[in-house]
Parts: C-alpha cells; sequence; structure tokens
C-alpha cells in the first residue's frame, strides 16, 4: 500500500487490517438496516490515545444495555485499535469502535437473537465536531421549537447509538437558519444535548450541565473531573431553555474538540460572542492534560 492508501484512514474486520476504502458491511446487517449498533470514539492527539480506558468501559456497557455480543475483549479491543492507528500512521485521529447486531441467520428472520453480532474498528484523520475556525469564535447554536430529542425510554441515550433522526431535523432547522448547529430539549422542556456533543452553562461561577436524558460523555467527564481540581463548583441538573439563556458562558465538550464555547443560542448571545474566561480554563487544562501519562498511552504499533 502507498502512504496515500493510508492516509484517510484505515480499519479492522474479521481479523484483517485495511485502508479505511475497503471496510464495508453488508447490505442486510441489521447496523445498517435496523440502526441496530453501538459504538465509541476515543481520539488519538499526538501520538497518545486519551482516557482510552474510559472509552472502552462506557463502549462495554453499551454492548450490555443493547443485548449485543461479540467475542473480543476490552485487552484485545485495545490492542486492534493501537494496530489499526498504528498502520495508518495519523499522529491526530478520531477511533471507532462499533459492535452491531449483524445478519439474520434465517433471510427475512425478525427475530433479533438469531443475528451473528460482530465487532469491527476504523480510523480516520481527527474529526473536530465544530469547525477550527468556530472553536475560536464560539459556537452558534439552534434550539429548535419543532423538534425535540427522543425520549430516553424509546432509545436509551446512555448506550451512544446511531439514532439521528431528531438530531438530523434539528440540523436540517439550525443550518437552514445560519447556525453552526442544534440543541434539544427533552419533551418536558429541558435542554438534553446536541449531535455529538454534551452542553455546560455556568452561572455565577457555578458550572452545571444536563443530568438526564444525555449520553454520559467522557469529555462531559473530565470537564467535571477539571472543575473539581480547579475547585469550581459544578452540578447535574435539569436545565430549562430559559436559565440556559441567562448564563453568564455556555460551553460544549465532544471528543472531536473538547471544551467548545456557545457564543450564541438563538437570539441571544454570550460573553460577547467569544470564548469566555472559564470555558478558556477549561478547555487550557483539558489540553494539558494529554500530556499526562496517566490519562493518555502511546500508540504501540507492536500490540
Amino acid at each position: 500500500m502507498t502512504d496515500v492508501d493510508w492516509a484517510a484512514g484505515a480499519a479492522w474486520m474479521k481479523g484483517e487490517v485495511m485502508p479505511i476504502s475497503e471496510a464495508a458491511i453488508p447490505v442486510t446487517d441489521w447496523g445498517l438496516t435496523h440502526s441496530d449498533i453501538t459504538y465509541d470514539v476515543v481520539h488519538v492527539w499526538d501520538g497518545r490515545f486519551f482516557r482510552m480506558d474510559d472509552y472502552l468501559d462506557r463502549f462495554h456497557q453499551s454492548i450490555k444495555k443493547c443485548r449485543l455480543s461479540v467475542e473480543q475483549s476490552k485487552d484485545e479491543m485495545r490492542a486492534i485499535l493501537h494496530r489499526i492507528v498504528a498502520q495508518s500512521g495519523l499522529q491526530r485521529s478520531y477511533v471507532s469502535m462499533v459492535a452491531s447486531r449483524g445478519q439474520p441467520t434465517e433471510a427475512g428472520s425478525r427475530d433479533p437473537r438469531y443475528c451473528n453480532n460482530h465487532f469491527y474498528a476504523w480510523c480516520v484523520p481527527f474529526v473536530w465536531v465544530f469547525k477550527e475556525d468556530v472553536v475560536q469564535r464560539g459556537a452558534h447554536v439552534m434550539v429548535p421549537e419543532t423538534t425535540s430529542r427522543i425520549a430516553p425510554d424509546a432509545v436509551d441515550p446512555t448506550a451512544k447509538n446511531y439514532h439521528w433522526g431528531d438530531f438530523t431535523q434539528g440540523l436540517f432547522e439550525a443550518k437552514e437558519m445560519g447556525f453552526d448547529n442544534t440543541v434539544l430539549l427533552d419533551h418536558e422542556g429541558h435542554v438534553t444535548e446536541g449531535p455529538g456533543f454534551n452542553l455546560f452553562m455556568v452561572k455565577d461561577g457555578v458550572v452545571s450541565t444536563a443530568r438526564s436524558g444525555v449520553l454520559q460523555g467522557i469529555t462531559r467527564k473530565v470537564a467535571m473531573e477539571i472543575c473539581h481540581h480547579h475547585t469550581i463548583p459544578v452540578s447535574e441538573t435539569d436545565i430549562t431553555l430559559e436559565q440556559l439563556l441567562e448564563a453568564d458562558e455556555v460551553f460544549a465538550t465532544t471528543t472531536g474538540g473538547g471544551p467548545v464555547a456557545i457564543t450564541r443560542i438563538n437570539a441571544r448571545t454570550f460573553s460577547n460572542n467569544a470564548p469566555g474566561e472559564m470555558t478558556r480554563r477549561l478547555s487550557q487544562t483539558y489540553w494539558d492534560w494529554h500530556n499526562d501519562p496517566s490519562m493518555s498511552e502511546a500508540v504501540d504499533g507492536t500490540l
């Protein structure tokens, strides 16, 4: 393979490493036809995986919640992720681990118990959930009036999934109105999350984030750890749109970019349309922690 073949990324499927362009699943795989799938994403920054154990733990919890079963252990998954990133040569990478329901053992079956569950993984160059220029000025997001987050008793948001029908509709509304992204409310009017990120607000020096109806984000977890590290009050609570719009600062947390300032929500502008002091402080510590060997591990091509 040439360098160009691997520069776009690599994948592991059925024991083989291949260029990302060659990776595929069958058209009858329930991961595709039913979105019956769970996944997680860890990132590599400057040649080091960040918080790998946290992502592997959450992925295995999601597998259990979705009643999936794959043969790979956590250690085997770790080795596979190291292997594909080493093969790609990417120093900054977005690395996905996936468990799919797979194909039914009998064509046309509707019984999820009789499908061949399987694991695969892939990596591509680092993905910014918010574009880099947006990160610099702060993101503008829209909370739509006509689209709500799917109820957690319908699709469990704590098991990372591809059920993006609600987010997709919210994104269409936001993009058509000139916003960078969207955040959805639940059916009771509480703030939940956006596509690929959790949301925090800062009011009178206190940091808050939604306590329910959201993915328990690893970057969300790290942000709360950073608050404790700096002795900043932080809590998980219900947040209404009205409370959010009265905040001093708002920021998102995402594997694809860390803490990112939200400087506009609907017609409300925060921090003079620039990242606020609290967000900048948390972001600085977040990226500094990437060099801490207790939180990161170097990509190892020998695993």
